[in-house]
């Protein structure tokens, strides 16, 4: 929050233009305010303070001085529940301080006075002559600069008065963006609060665990997410979760690290100890959130308490245990996310856990480490005597496990290995292939050129792309599918070489290429489903383009009125892709669009790419595997470390 305001603090000052964006910097502190105890706001207005003072000088300093206590005074009135008046109130009181105090400062320093007279004389004439020559009214300077002139002679009541007003309005203007960003914040606050291991009363121990008839209802809804539920964990034991998306299995993990079931029973010996030593570790499906050490070897110890941290002796035999030996020194910015789920687990070893829980801990990477990283859970209770459980959506995962459990809308059923296949859905006639739409000739990119961090991502890339093809990248981690995606989307230039689509280089000609991210929740910017795509669309998108992207998506119309928190993983996925077809794009490359999704909703967007191109739109798909893309790909390619190696037999023209 402090970083957000020294941001919008420091470009408001630099920026003339932008200065309504030191009132937007007064909304994050007064978040903290609302939300913490005073000294808190304390420290984040110090802290930012200094930022400011480093990034834009003494003034900007000063601004986000001013910005945190007005913060505090617009946070505290809306903790304690005060209206608009008492607001107003507060902010006028404190803008009569800083007038006073500003008026003061100026009359003891002159050199200060004279300085800020100065710009501000330059300023105001300035701006009135720019004015004065567009509106081709000479009086306009003449009328402006004898109003500054008065000014200047009463410098004193023109900084009183300007301090009192302008605090009050930004206090004012503050309350109410703050008041939509708390309800907004409100909305997307993480169902249930999980138990802080450093206030449990009990010693951590949370195996084993017995779910009898354990539900869990969200508040707010009318039906469980879980439940009832038997279920049986003990040390020792590798257990793999599957089930559709929404079936339950993310509230089971809540629910296996702490979260109180809504009802039912869930009995252990003591508290599940969260984080803490000797209690429970989760390791998550994206691993770069939870890496905070900048060297490996400090990650893994990050957070343990001096006395409990292992040496470095024993980090270093952790991390040979995941299969990062040597790895102690290395920039954890270097990791590819094999190695970083890799150090994950190392960092949750240190802590000793009796309950290791990954949630789909495998989905964002590559085949070869995603069979490193199950071998390794698997081999864990085994060798270490704790119970371990994993999320997952792939049968060879959790053919490992020594007990299965599925989940089906909330409850557990018998597992159905047959459920978890990989089978692609046939598709109908091959579409005609058209001339060539992307053309990329040597394309290199180098991150950071010129500085100790350089690094080379692409290196003499030639490739064509037909109209009407599905062109399939694959590649490991760190191989440069994700920077290739982006230089064909024209969002990055490429430092070597040129990509073009249509004869024009696609930086030049950004949204004839459209970009599906990997994580299709990063591209919903907006409240409701239709609000999303219209956003997308641009000005003109009517509700009928909404209705008919829908359809073509394979989403019922009705959806379009749904909040986008309220859908599923698959349901997000056509949605970004809604807003990006809504556009009419030329091309549609998509980073990872299975990745995260359940067996059935992998098909569902399988078959929907295959309508898309065989209606004729051009498909470029970066993955890391090929599991059922025969029947959207045309062609595959292979990038290993940035260099085209080779291409592959066309599947189906």
């Amino acid at each position: 929050m402090t970083a957000l305001a020294v941001a919008f603090t420091v470009i408001g000052a630099v920026i003339p233009v932008a200065g309504a964006l030191q009132i937007v910097a007064i909304v994050p502190l007064a978040v903290v305010a609302q939300r913490h105890r005073l000294r808190a706001l304390a420290v984040a207005g110090t802290g930012g303070a200094l930022v400011a003072f480093v990034a834009g000088g003494f003034s900007s300093a000063l601004t986000m001085t001013v910005t945190a206590v007005l913060g505090g005074v617009v946070g505290s009135a809306v903790r304690r529940r005060r209206g608009f008046g008492t607001v107003l109130l507060w902010s006028t009181v404190t803008g009569t301080v800083v007038g006073g105090l500003s008026v003061l400062m100026l009359l003891l320093l002159s050199g200060l006075r004279d300085l800020f007279l100065g710009v501000l004389e330059n300023s105001i004439r300035g701006t009135a002559d720019v004015l004065g020559r567009v509106l081709s009214a000479d009086r306009v300077s003449q009328i402006v600069g004898d109003a500054v002139a008065v000014g200047i002679g009463y410098w004193w009541a023109f900084v009183f008065t300007s301090a009192v007003f302008s605090t009050a309005v930004s206090g004012a203007v503050a309350w109410w963006v703050l008041r939509a960003t708390l309800t907004r914040l409100g909305e997307l606050e993480s169902r249930g609060v999980l138990p802080d291991a450093a206030t449990a009363e009990s010693t951590p121990d949370p195996v084993p665990l017995r779910l009898t008839g354990a539900t869990y209802r969200y508040p707010g809804h009318d039906v469980d997410a879980l439940g009832p539920l038997d279920l049986t964990v003990v040390p020792g034991r590798f257990y793999a979760v599957v089930g559709a998306n929404g079936s339950g299995k993310s509230t089971l993990a809540r629910i296996l690290v702490g979260a109180a079931p809504t009802g039912g029973r869930a009995d252990r010996p003591g508290s599940t100890g969260l984080g803490a030593v000797g209690g429970t570790a989760m390791i998550l499906q994206h691993p770069e959130s939870q890496i905070l050490g900048t060297r490996v070897a400090d990650d893994v110890v990050w957070g343990l308490p001096p006395a409990s941290a292992p040496s470095r002796e024993r980090v270093d035999a952790l991390l040979a245990e995941v299969g990062l030996a040597g790895y102690g020194d290395r920039d954890t910015s270097g990791l590819s996310g094999g190695e970083l789920q890799r150090l994950a687990v190392a960092a949750a070893l240190a802590r000793e856990p009796k309950l290791l829980v990954a949630d789909e801990a495998t989905a964002m990477i590559d085949p070869a480490g995603q069979r490193e990283l199950v071998a390794l859970l698997a081999e864990l209770p085994r060798r270490r005597h704790l119970a371990v459980v994993l999320i997952t959506h792939r049968a060879g995962e959790a053919a490992l496990a020594d007990e299965v459990v599925r989940l089906h809308r909330g409850r557990r059923v018998v597992h159905d290995p047959t459920w978890m296949s990989g089978t692609a859905p046939p598709y109908g006639a091959v579409p005609v292939l058209g001339p060539d739409v992307l053309v990329l000739r040597g394309v290199g990119h180098v991150y950071n050129r010129g500085t100790p961090w350089e690094r080379r991502a692409l290196a003499g890339v030639d490739l064509t792309v037909r109209r009407g093809e599905g062109l399939v990248v694959v590649g490991g981690n760190g191989s440069g599918k994700s920077t290739l995606a982006w230089i064909l989307a024209g969002l990055t230039t490429p430092t070597e070489g040129t990509c073009e689509v249509n004869g024009k280089a696609t930086s030049k000609a950004v949204g004839t290429v459209a970009l599906s991210f990997q994580h299709a929740r990063l591209q919903l910017q907006r409240r409701t489903v239709a609000e999303d795509i219209e956003a997308a669309g641009g000005a003109g998108t009517s509700g009928t383009d909404v209705s008919a992207v829908l359809d073509t998506v394979g989403l019922p119309r009705e959806i379009a009125g749904r909040r986008v928190d309220e859908l599923s993983g698959g349901q997000m996925r056509r949605v970004a892709l809604a807003g990006l077809l809504v556009g009419k794009p030329d091309v549609l490359v998509l980073d990872e669009p299975l990745a995260g999704l359940d067996p059935p909703g992998r098909r569902e967007i399988t078959s929907l790419l295959a309508h898309l191109r065989y209606r004729g739109l051009t498909l470029v798909i970066i993955s890391h595997d090929l599991e059922m893309l025969d029947t959207v790909r045309s062609r595959t390619v292979v990038l290993d470390q940035g260099v085209l190696r080779s291409a592959g037999q066309e599947a189906r023209r």
